[in-house]
């Protein structure tokens, strides 16, 4: 084994478990407000750790080619030609093929699977997504309201719209993860099952957002959402049905 490659299979190790480290400490996650949530933020650790071998490798070599063949001057020639080849390059193709095809079943397919697996509901709630502006209609009490009230831990089937004549929108609840477009003249669903308390008055991430560039209001496409106890959350439609 040569010189260059023991120096750089030490930098890869290196910087593969600096990798490895950064992504065990850092939490860039918003708010977990929902199952789906949980699921999506593991299939994004997932892929953090085994991509963190192939970004040490890529740095790994990076830095040892600039420190150690980098040149004195102004090159006056051009350099001897490369051809790749060999075990070296033939490994790195079929390993990162491999993470890929793995990475597409597991987390992707089975993931994806598991999160679809229940179309059951409790509760379902009509969102309407306009130029520049959400409305939620509630079918069981019969009313329309400016912000979205879940209970805790009940299965909600959003449907999901924008009126014929309108753009394209996108449904985001950052503490769900989840998004879904609202296409004029159709209806998309998306199941959420919330199991956090939460109010978009003190957190961000419990509102909705338009997640599709939609015009010129559409960073204040926004509206507030509020998970709270299945008894509160009667008492609210009460109320707002008797109005």
């Amino acid at each position: 084994m040569s010189r260059h490659v023991m120096i750089v299979g030490v930098l890869w190790v290196f910087f593969t478990a600096l990798a490895l480290a950064g992504a065990a400490a850092m939490n860039p996650f918003p708010t977990v407000g929902a199952e789906e949530a949980e699921f999506s933020d593991h299939a994004f650790r997932i892929m953090t750790f085994m991509g963190a071998p192939v970004f040490g490798f890529v740095i790994a070599a990076l830095v040892y080619n600039i420190a150690r063949f980098r040149s004195s001057g102004q090159p006056s020639e051009d350099g001897p030609p490369f051809k790749g080849g060999g075990m070296i390059p033939r490994a790195w193709l079929g390993v990162t093929t491999a993470l890929a095809v793995v990475v597409m079943i597991y987390p992707g397919l089975t993931g994806l699977a598991e999160m679809r697996s229940d179309r059951s509901y409790d509760l379902e709630v009509n969102v309407t997504g306009y130029r520049w502006s959400w409305s939620a209609q509630y079918p069981d009490g019969e009313f329309t309201s400016n912000e979205i009230v879940l209970p805790k831990d009940q299965r909600v089937r959003f449907n999901v719209t924008a009126p014929a004549g309108d753009v394209l929108h996108s449904f985001w609840v950052p503490a769900f993860r989840l998004k879904i477009d609202a296409v004029p003249g159709q209806t998309n669903y998306l199941w959420i099952t919330p199991t956090e308390l939460g109010d978009g008055a003190n957190d961000a991430a419990f509102r909705v957002q338009c997640a599709e560039l939609c015009g010129l209001n559409h960073a204040g496409m926004r509206m507030n959402v509020r998970v709270v106890e299945p008894d509160e959350f009667e008492a609210w439609v009460a109320e707002k049905a008797g109005n």
